[in-house]
C-alpha cells in the first residue's frame, strides 16, 4: 500500500511541480503572460487545430474502407505481414519516420524527380503543412485500421452466418451488418488520432519548415530554447493543456481506447462470398496503403545504410550518445515499471480491503492516476520544470532526471496495460491461501506472484524502453553539448544538414527501437499462452 502512496506522490510532484514552475513564472509576469496573446499566438493556435483536423480526415477516412478490405478478405498470403507491418510505425520514433519521409519525398528525396516532372518545375520538398500531414497519416492511418478492423472483429458471428444465408450483397452488409459498427467505433477512434497530432512535437519541429507551420508545442519549445520569453511559453502552455484537456475529456466520454491497443486476431472466419470487381477494389486498396506505410521505413533503411556507418560508429559523440541514450531509456523503463507495478499492488490491495464499498478517493487515483499525464504532454511537463528550475541554479545540469522521470511517467499508462491484469489474475488464484500462509510483501512478491509476472513485466519495460529511447520532448528542452541522446544528436546533424549522418543515425536508432516493440511483442503472446 505504502508503495502505491509513494508511486501516486512521484507522479503528484512530477506533474504539480510543472504547474508551479507555470504558476510562478506567470504571477511573476503577467503582463507579459497576457501580451502574448497577439495575432501570432492566434495563428499558432489556428494551425495546431487545423493541422489536427486535416491529419485526423486524412488518416481515418480512408482507414474504414482499409479495414473493411481487410476484413472481406481475412486469409490470404502476407495478410498476417501486412498486420505486423502495419504496427511497426507504433515502435518508430518519430523523428526516424520523420528522416525516411524526407527521404523519400524531400528536395533531394527518391520521388524528387518524378514530382519536378509532374509539377513542370523544381520540386520543393515536403517541408511544412504537406509534410506533417504525410508524417501524421503515415503513423495514425494504421493505427487507425487496426482499430477498426478490431471493431469489426466483434461482429457477432451469426449476423454473418444470417447474411450468407439469406444471399445479402456486399452493399446491404456493409450498410446493415459492417457501418453500425464501424460508426459506434468512428469517434474513438478519430477522437485518438486528433489527440495524437494536437500534441505532436516531434514532426512538426523536424517537418514545419517554419513560422507558418508551427504548433503550439513547437512554440513553447522555440519560445524557451531560441527567444526566451518565459512568458509566452507560460501562455503557450495554458493553452496547450487547455486543448489535450478538453480531447481527453471527449475521448473518456466516449470510452476510447488512449493508448492504442494493436493486439489482434489475423485469420477470422468468413462467411459472405466477394466479387471479382470488389476483390480487385480491395487489392488495389490494400497495395496502395502498404506502399505508402512502407515506403518510408525502406527509404529509411536505405538512406541509413548509404551513410558512412563504420564512421559514425567511431565518432566519440555518437558512442557517448548512444551510451547516454541506453542508461537514461534503461532507468526510465526500470522506474515506469517499478510505479506501475506498485499502483497496481496498491489499487489490488483497496480493492479487496473494501469489498461491498463504495470506491475511496485513493482507490481512485490509484486506478487513473497514471491516466493523468495524457492530459500533460511531455513537452508541457519539460517546459514546466525548465521554468521553475531556471530560478533555483543551472537547469541543463539536471536534464538526465528530468528525461528519465518525464519518460517513465509518460509511458505508465502503457505499462499498465501489460502489469495489471496479470497481477490481478494472480491475486485471484492466490490471495486466499497466501492470506491463510501469512505470505505478504516481499516475500508474497517473489515466492507467489513474480512467476506470473515476470513475462508481463519484461513486456512493460520493453515497451517503455522503446518509447523512452526515441523520445524527443523533454531532451528537446534540457538538452545540451554535455548531455545528448541519440535522437537529439540526430535533430543536431539535420539542423547542420549533415543528411548521410542522420541517416544513419535514424537508420541505428529505429533498428533498436524496433527490436524492443517485437521483443515486447513477443513476451506478450508468450505470456498469453502460458496464461
Amino acid at each position: 500500500m505504502s508503495a502505491g502512496i509513494i508511486a501516486l506522490a512521484a507522479i503528484a510532484l512530477l506533474i504539480g511541480g510543472a504547474f508551479a514552475g507555470l504558476l510562478i513564472e506567470g504571477a511573476h509576469d503577467f503582463s507579459g503572460a497576457w501580451a502574448a496573446f497577439d495575432p501570432y499566438l492566434l495563428r499558432v493556435v489556428r494551425f495546431t487545430l487545423w493541422q489536427a483536423v486535416l491529419s485526423t480526415l486524412l488518416s481515418v477516412v480512408p482507414a474504414l474502407f482499409v479495414a473493411r478490405a481487410l476484413s472481406r478478405h481475412p486469409r490470404f498470403l502476407g495478410r498476417a505481414f501486412i498486420l505486423q507491418l502495419f504496427a511497426v510505425p507504433l515502435a518508430l520514433p518519430a523523428i526516424v519516420a520523420a528522416l525516411g519521409i524526407l527521404a523519400l519525398y524531400g528536395r533531394a528525396g527518391y520521388f524528387a524527380g518524378v514530382f519536378s516532372v509532374i509539377g513542370g518545375g523544381d520540386w520543393p520538398g515536403i517541408y511544412g503543412l504537406s509534410g506533417i500531414l504525410v508524417a501524421h497519416v503515415f503513423f495514425n492511418l494504421p493505427l487507425s485500421v487496426r482499430l477498426f478492423l478490431e471493431a469489426l472483429q466483434t461482429i457477432p458471428a451469426d449476423q454473418w452466418r444470417l447474411a450468407s444465408q439469406l444471399g445479402m450483397g456486399a452493399r446491404p452488409a456493409f450498410r446493415l451488418i459492417e457501418w453500425p459498427t464501424l460508426r459506434a467505433a468512428l469517434p474513438g477512434v478519430a477522437g485518438l488520432v486528433f489527440m495524437l497530432c494536437i500534441t505532436s512535437f516531434t514532426i512538426v519541429l523536424t517537418l514545419g519548415g517554419g513560422p507558418a507551420a508551427t504548433t503550439l508545442e513547437v512554440g513553447i519549445y522555440q519560445a524557451l530554447r531560441f527567444d526566451f520569453d518565459p512568458a509566452r511559453a507560460v501562455t503557450l502552455t495554458l493553452l496547450q493543456i487547455a486543448l489535450t484537456f478538453a480531447v481527453v475529456l471527449a475521448l473518456t466520454r466516449l470510452g476510447a481506447n488512449v493508448v492504442g491497443d494493436t493486439n489482434l486476431p489475423v485469420a477470422p472466419r468468413r462467411y459472405l462470398s466477394v466479387n471479382g470487381t470488389e476483390t480487385l477494389l480491395n487489392v488495389v486498396l490494400i497495395v496502395l496503403t502498404l506502399l505508402f506505410v512502407a515506403g518510408p521505413m525502406v527509404a529509411t533503411v536505405m538512406a541509413g545504410l548509404g551513410a558512412d556507418l563504420g564512421r559514425l560508429a567511431g565518432e566519440v559523440a555518437v558512442r557517448q550518445a548512444t551510451l547516454t541514450s541506453a542508461v537514461l531509456a534503461f532507468l526510465s523503463a526500470l522506474l515506469s515499471v517499478t510505479l506501475s507495478l506498485a499502483l497496481t499492488m496498491a489499487r489490488r490491495a483497496l480493492a479487496l480491503n473494501r469489498r461491498t464499498a463504495p470506491k475511496t478517493m485513493l482507490e481512485h487515483a490509484t486506478d487513473t492516476g497514471a491516466g493523468f499525464v495524457l492530459v500533460v504532454p511531455p513537452i508541457v511537463v519539460g517546459a514546466g520544470w525548465f521554468l521553475l528550475l531556471r530560478h533555483v541554479g543551472d537547469v541543463f545540469a539536471i536534464a538526465p532526471v528530468m528525461v528519465v522521470t518525464v519518460n517513465a511517467v509518460m509511458a505508465m499508462p502503457f505499462a499498465l496495460r501489460a502489469v495489471r491484469p496479470a497481477y490481478d489474475a494472480a491475486s485471484e488464484r492466490h490471495e486466499r491461501l497466501c492470506a491463510q500462509l501469512g505470505i505478504v510483501g516481499w516475500s508474497r512478491l517473489m515466492l507467489v506472484d513474480w512467476p506470473s509476472l515476470r513475462r508481463p513485466l519484461a513486456t512493460a519495460f520493453a515497451f517503455a524502453m522503446a518509447l523512452s529511447l526515441g523520445d524527443l520532448g523533454v531532451i528537446a528542452l534540457f538538452g545540451s553539448d554535455s548531455v545528448q541522446t541519440l535522437p537529439y544528436l540526430l535533430l543536431a546533424r539535420m539542423g547542420s544538414y549533415r543528411t548521410q549522418d542522420a541517416a544513419g543515425l535514424a537508420l541505428l536508432l529505429g533498428l533498436v527501437c524496433l527490436a524492443l516493440i517485437v521483443a515486447a511483442h513477443w513476451l506478450g503472446r508468450e505470456k498469453n499462452r502460458d496464461a
